[in-house]
């Protein structure tokens, strides 16, 4: 399946968001998009052009945002929240933990610019805790699509979907290999079929994982490779169909090791069955300013590291 995995172009994942919420916004009347002073950010000019009185400019004030959205789900609409990630959720975790999770509330907090690739703005801006963050909320769902079409196919699905969202997209320029049919809320998406070890990867890493997928390959070991694009709800079976079968797994995310999608699959493998798992993420630390790629090397999150995770967890079994 791997040969299968085709690059059809290069392209940001905000873009996705961006071209994504127009298509959703001309079917359906009640969505709204809500911006904090990063329109140009998130790709909305699309969006402003063709529905300007569905736009509303908040300004620096996040938290107002999140609480005009939570208002305004109560006459029916869908409002998008958008700002940079660290923004969308550190900043204003109160008012999404108390306005829009605790009487669950129909909004989308959409985030870009989310990890390390945000790359020059530094570590001010490159949140790596906001999946822990977000997944501990009860009734939060939350998703991190692997590409741009993936991107542009998750924001209009969460648009029939009930309930909030925390969507997590990213700023550089990326490779495009999946099909936006192939999207399914909460299901998890096996791009190869393996059985030496299992690759869960989201977001970004999700294309490293291919790279490392076909490195392994050459060198005789066979991976299974599961993108997890939907962290909560997670797809419990297929993850324990895959490490049923492979007897250990490598988790990789552009994330803190502690509290994201490694600590997911930890915690289904612990219930279900006990194997060795590595993690590749930011060791319990945060960024600093450089270029994106040289950022996931220089922090342990590129192709390379992932391979080493996968020799090193299979020695394990």
């Amino acid at each position: 399946m791997l040969n299968k995995i085709e690059v059809t172009g290069n392209k940001d994942t905000r873009s996705g968001f961006g071209d994504g919420i127009l298509e959703a916004a001309r079917k359906n009347e009640n969505i709204v998009a809500l911006t904090a002073d990063l329109a140009g950010s998130l790709k909305l000019g699309g969006f402003m052009k063709e529905f300007p009185e569905r736009f509303f400019q908040v300004g620096i004030a996040e938290a107002n945002m999140m609480g005009m959205a939570a208002g305004l789900t109560i006459g029916g609409k869908i409002p998008y929240t958008t700002t940079f990630a660290n923004f969308s959720t550190g900043r204003v975790y109160d008012q999404i933990r108390q306005s829009i999770a605790y009487s669950n509330k129909n909004v989308k907090i959409c985030a870009s610019h989310a990890g390390l690739t945000l790359g020059e703005d530094g570590a001010t801006h490159q949140i790596l805790e906001d999946i822990g963050m977000m997944k501990m909320l009860p009734g939060m769902t939350v998703i991190v699509p692997a590409d741009y079409n993936q991107t542009k196919a998750a924001t209009k699905a969460i648009a029939e979907y009930e309930g909030p969202v925390y969507l997590r997209f990213g700023r550089p320029v990326w490779p495009i290999f999946t099909k936006e049919e192939d999207f399914v809320i909460g299901k998890a998406q096996i791009l190869n079929e393996g059985t030496d070890v299992t690759i869960f990867a989201c977001g970004h890493l999700v294309w490293k994982a291919v790279e490392a997928a076909r490195i392994l390959e050459e060198k005789g070991i066979s991976a299974e490779l599961i993108n997890i694009h939907t962290i909560k709800p997670l797809d419990t079976a297929a993850v324990i169909a895959s490490i049923t079968k492979t007897k250990c797994a490598v988790t990789a995310e552009e994330h803190n090791i502690f509290g994201g999608l490694g600590d997911s699959i930890a915690h289904v493998a612990s219930k279900s069955l006990p194997i060795p798992i590595e993690y590749v993420g930011t060791k319990d630390t945060f960024g600093e300013s450089g270029k994106p790629t040289e950022l996931l090397t220089k922090y342990g999150l590129d192709t390379s590291d992932i391979v080493a995770a996968a020799e090193k967890v299979i020695a394990r079994k």
